[in-house]
């Protein structure tokens, strides 16, 4: 959530800078609720004050002649009216300032100076690339039919089971899944400095508030219905981030909030339509190994390049070629400040996509959980910093391995770093 003394100071810049990202940002209306608000506050505070001088009109009215119970009772009808008049000033003052909330939990945070300006996805920048682009001395075929003639890729049984958008995995397939899991929280564990945590797949909605998935998303998360208050996690950022919802932090102890987390992750998918209808690229329930950070604000900048070079290492160990990609002012999601793409190309669509996310949030969800540090140099609490990216998501490197490691006889040659994981074996065969 933005800084309403941020906004107060300025809400047409506000307005201009969410403008970048193509948000309509009320600045008109903010100032009228602000407004009156604060006129709330000052007529209550007159009237606070009469009160207190009625308070004193017993004794006057008694030195004057009027008679005890009579100066009462005259007093107290005064206080009576101020009494009702409070009230509801208190009432509205209350009716304002849930306007004001309801404004600023629908208004998206601002981007950082460096994100570029852009309309749509095409205008995302590139700013690296890595491996080599396979070539094929053969037809080309999609993860689909590669995994179902390896006898590893169901999606009768799961839609049978479940539904669409959902996918069974057998033998081979399923034991590299779990391989690429371990690789991954092995890496960032080992290597990069992670604590692994394991956290629940269902939260309550002042998580999914805390980081930003409500309001404005809830028709994308799968709600229980038992209990309207519990959602299915979209990601273990919910769950991680939310960690530190109404905590300080001490400085100290900052290094140790750096997890890793591998989860389930479960979307309607309710914005994408027709996307994707084949395999496993956009799926109901799919799985991530989530990175999550908590910094003080003049380190998140760094831990940005840093989170999304711990996610790089798994698509450099796998030999994967991808692309890092940062995204336009219109295509960051709604809660972060600056966003990077990889993306890792699949042979059979002859294009790169999105693997892994990884953003800086600022202090926007900070704010929203009450995520404090305390600041060594004034001893005072103040805002988090909060960033995560995927490490990867575990169902699209599957298949990025399957289609960038095809043989022309059905096979699939299984990464080098794979293997130890997976008993030696060294290539899927076809059954």
């Amino acid at each position: 959530m933005l800084d309403i003394k941020l906004v107060r100071k300025d809400p047409e810049e506000i307005a201009r800078q969410l403008a970048r990202r193509g948000h309509n940002f009320d600045a008109a209306g903010f100032a009228a609720l602000d407004a009156r608000r604060k006129q709330a506050d000052m007529d209550s505070q007159s009237l606070q004050a009469e009160r207190k001088s009625a308070s004193k009109k017993i004794g006057e009215l008694v030195k004057e002649g009027v008679p005890v119970e009579e100066a009462k009772a005259t007093v107290n009808e005064t206080l009576d009216k101020i009494a009702a008049q409070l009230d509801q000033l208190t009432q509205e003052a209350r009716q304002v300032q849930s306007e004001l909330d309801e404004l600023l939990m629908a208004t998206p945070n601002v981007l950082a100076e460096e994100v570029p300006e852009g309309a749509d996805e095409d205008d995302n920048q590139e700013v690296s690339q890595w491996g080599e682009v396979p070539t094929f001395d053969f037809e080309v075929k999609d993860h689909v039919d590669i995994g179902e003639e390896l006898g590893g890729l169901d999606f009768e049984s799961a839609s049978k089971i479940t539904g669409s958008r959902f996918a069974v995995l057998h033998a081979d397939l399923a034991h590299m899944h779990r391989a690429l899991i371990q690789l991954m929280l092995n890496t960032h564990t080992q290597e990069h400095g992670y604590s692994e945590i394991n956290v629940p797949y269902i939260v309550n909605a002042d998580s999914l508030r805390g980081t930003s998935q409500l309001p404005k998303f809830e028709e994308d998360l799968f709600k229980l219905r038992h209990d309207a208050d519990l959602y299915l996690i979209p990601t273990a950022e919910v769950p991680v981030t939310n960690l530190v919802r109404d905590s300080i932090i001490e400085a100290d102890d900052l290094p140790n909030y750096r997890f890793t987390c591998h989860s389930p992750c479960f979307r309607s998918e309710a914005g994408s339509y027709g996307k994707d209808t084949r395999g496993m690229i956009r799926q109901h329930q799919f799985e991530k190994v989530e990175l999550v950070q908590m910094v003080a604000p003049q380190q998140s900048d760094a831990a940005l390049e840093e989170l999304t070079g711990h996610a790089e290492v798994i698509l450099q160990r796998l030999e994967l070629p991808y692309r890092k990609v940062i995204l336009f002012a219109g295509d960051v999601g709604f809660g972060a400040r600056k966003t990077y793409d990889l993306e890792v190309w699949l042979p059979a669509q002859d294009t790169y996509r999105e693997i892994s996310s990884c953003s800086n949030y600022g202090d926007y969800q900070a704010r929203r959980m009450m995520a404090r540090w305390r600041n060594p140099e004034t001893g005072k609490p103040e805002l988090l910093h909060t960033l995560n990216g995927s490490g990867l998501a575990v169902g699209r490197t599957l298949v990025a391995i399957l289609e960038n490691y095809q043989r022309a006889d059905g096979s699939v040659d299984i990464p080098v770093a794979l293997q130890a994981y997976m008993g030696g074996k060294t290539r899927l065969e076809p059954r």
